[in-house]
């Protein structure tokens, strides 16, 4: 991963918890940047210890061109592990553009360090993936090929890969034409 925000290391306080803080959606990275510039200048270094936008490599199709992105794995959302007391609350709190914390009531909940572990593994699989941007049922045109121009329907679609398999009407029959992202277009 590029940066720090992918890494989760064990921190020496105990009492550290992580807690999710909803935020809102598009500004997390600027929250969470922020929230570590707070950190610092407040020198709340032992109570607030890391701040995490999980998020996963994509490949986004726009323009007719592949994109690597990283996609936020949980818009809305950041990782804090803080111990809780009412300063680290108030600092996150009221760090501009977050909302809230989750939890029950008005008392932030805890998730559990197996939890963020999960959620750290997960953003650093692999392969990176389409983002989803055809379903099943999509009228899609073909933009290249030897079917370009032509109108058909998604019959299935396979992320992995890039590709997706369009049912085109050939001479009053549908048949299935297996195509690249690149090569169909939405309507």
């Amino acid at each position: 991963m590029a940066d720090d925000q992918q890494k989760v290391e064990e921190q020496d306080n105990p009492n550290a918890k992580w807690y999710v803080v909803h935020t809102y959606s598009g500004h997390e990275n600027k929250v969470a940047h922020t929230l570590k510039q707070r950190v610092e200048s407040e020198h709340l270094e032992e109570k607030i210890l890391e701040v995490l936008v999980p998020t996963q490599d994509k490949i986004e199709i726009k323009g007719g061109k592949k994109t690597n992105i990283k996609e936020k794995i949980f818009p809305g959302y950041i990782l804090v592990k803080m111990v809780l007391d009412d300063l680290s609350w108030l600092a996150v709190r009221t760090t501009q553009g977050v909302t809230s914390f989750v939890g029950m009531g008005n008392k932030p909940t805890p998730i559990s360090d197996t939890e963020v572990q999960t959620i750290v593994k997960f953003a650093q699989t692999e392969a990176p993936m389409y983002k989803q941007i055809f379903s099943a049922d999509d009228t899609v045109k073909i933009v290249d090929g030897p079917f370009a121009d032509f109108i058909g329907k998604i019959d299935s679609v396979d992320e992995e890969k890039g590709k997706v398999r369009v049912l085109v009407s050939i001479f009053g029959r549908e048949t299935p034409v297996e195509l690249d992202f690149l090569q169909v277009q939405k309507i």
